[in-house]
């Protein structure tokens, strides 16, 4: 019966959910994408080929066991396949809305490779995960027995809050410290409200709370609280920082009123979709209501930072991108989703510099691709005698992230870090060499993906309890 229900993509195509028109999105940071219905899910979950070797399975970094409740959906099962789904993904609702499926599980799909169009794995996990909330499938916190150790976790991002899922599951006592009013790192105050609503980051952060987690928000670690303090209050310690330093360009003109870090801009912007009051917003240096915008990057963030920048009004918002639109690392979707709302990409194009203050243009030079670097990508390079100036009065640089340097702001000589800033850890556990730190996520990754920093922070927070007898406890019971 199972199989009946099952390989049905050479009959039904591809369908994606409902996109909102182009004009209409432009007006609102509402999500962009409807909901499925439930026939159209389970039609689209039915097109899965159930392969022997399940690439999308493989190519996902939790390694979600995507085939299992594609098949659960496709039979109706709705409430297996959520549970098949959160035993390895602590926000598959989230995962669902923002991972480059393009780039992991639809990309590596088998009948993709066949030519008959990807299962649509995202919307599928999305629509599961939201008809179980609906539904009150997602049960509160609540650990079979209460442990006396404690778990302090520096950073309430993906990997931090992944972190604390599991310990707090587990009964350990977790409390989580961040700078900012709001749990949720990049999710809150980076991703704009058009890819991530925030009243579904809010709903986890509030389970986490009623589950036991304490939270010290507007704690600043190395000003508020110092880092000896917090390892000295608890048995181990994570720091899931992320990675906030934005990368800088040297350039003729760099220091000109009207150009701003892409960070700065979107948490102006997520904080007045809150509803706070947010004064460089309203005096119209992070806003770009009326006026001419270029994003500078090609990244997922540069994405992020143009499709606000519509939404917000701009006159016009190009992007620029060194090198062309094969070769840019941010998703191939997110861009299409740009161009239909209005954003013109000049590509193999870079800044040169910058002029007038406030800032009028930008001086660009044209590339062109030239032999493969080290990472096996054609380096651009400059073309003579093809720059021009291009009109902007709010210029946004969307260059990329990097560390800050925590052993000097966090007074920690001995935190071991890489020649990049990063931290060094154990990749499968976070631990580093201080006894009982360890860490997860961009800080050891360097900038990457909200999938891997959950997977960091499940994995760390396993090593940890495996090392207190956690587990083994749990399995007992």
């Amino acid at each position: 019966m199972a199989g009946q229900q099952m390989l049905k993509f050479v009959t039904v195509e591809r369908d994606m959910p409902e996109k909102r028109d182009a004009d209409a999105r432009r007006e609102d940071f509402n999500e962009i994408y409807a909901e499925y219905a439930e026939a159209k899910a389970q039609e689209q979950s039915s097109r899965c080929s159930q392969c022997g070797v399940p690439y999308c399975q493989s190519h996902c970094p939790l390694h979600n066991n995507i085939p299992d409740w594609l098949r659960l959906t496709a039979e109706g099962r709705l409430k297996e396949a959520y549970e098949v789904s959160q035993a390895t993904n602590t926000f598959p609702e989230i995962c669902g809305r923002i991972c480059p499926q393009d780039r992991l599980c639809e990309g590596n799909c088998v009948i993709e490779q066949s030519g008959h169009g990807t299962v649509t794995i995202g919307a599928v996990e999305k629509y599961i995960t939201d008809t179980a909330w609906e539904e009150g499938w997602v049960l509160p916190i609540k650990p079979s027995t209460e442990r006396a150790e404690s778990v302090g976790i520096i950073g309430a991002g993906p990997g931090g809050l992944a972190a604390a899922d599991v310990l707090r599951r587990a009964g350990v006592q977790v409390t989580i410290y961040d700078r900012y009013d709001r749990a949720g790192g990049l999710l809150t105050y980076g991703i704009p409200g058009f890819k991530l609503e925030k009243d579904v980051v809010m709903r986890r952060n509030e389970q986490l709370e009623l589950g036991g987690v304490t939270f010290r928000l507007n704690c600043n670690v190395g000003e508020d609280i110092s880092f000896e303090d917090i390892r000295a209050a608890h048995d181990a310690v994570i720091i899931a920082t992320g990675v906030y330093k934005s990368r800088e360009i040297e350039a003729p003109g760099v220091g000109a009123s009207g150009l701003v870090r892409a960070i700065d801009f979107l948490t102006a912007s997520n904080r007045k979709c809150f509803g706070d009051s947010v004064q460089e917003f309203d005096s119209g240096e992070l806003n770009a209501e009326g006026k001419k915008v270029v994003v500078i990057g090609g990244g997922d963030t540069a994405m992020d930072c143009v499709r606000t920048s519509v939404r917000q009004g701009a006159t016009s918002v190009k992007c620029l991108y060194r090198r062309d639109r094969a070769n840019m690392p941010g998703s191939q979707r997110e861009v299409q989703n740009a161009e239909e709302e209005g954003v013109v990409f000049e590509w193999l194009s870079a800044p040169k510099g910058f002029v007038g203050d406030p800032v009028t243009g930008v001086m660009v030079q044209k590339m062109r691709l030239g032999a493969p670097d080290a990472t096996g990508r054609q380096a651009p390079e400059i073309i003579e005698g093809a720059d021009y100036v291009e009109e902007a009065d709010l210029v946004i640089m969307a260059l990329g992230f990097e560390p800050e340097a925590l052993p000097t702001l966090w007074d920690q000589p001995d935190l071991p870090v890489t020649r990049w800033g990063t931290i060094k850890a154990a990749f499968t556990t976070g631990q580093t060499d201080l006894e009982g730190v360890y860490a997860v996520g961009d800080i050891v990754r360097g900038a990457s993906l909200v999938v891997w920093a959950i997977r960091d922070g499940r994995d760390c927070a396993e090593a940890i309890l495996e090392k207190i007898g956690a587990n083994a406890a749990i399995a007992a019971e």
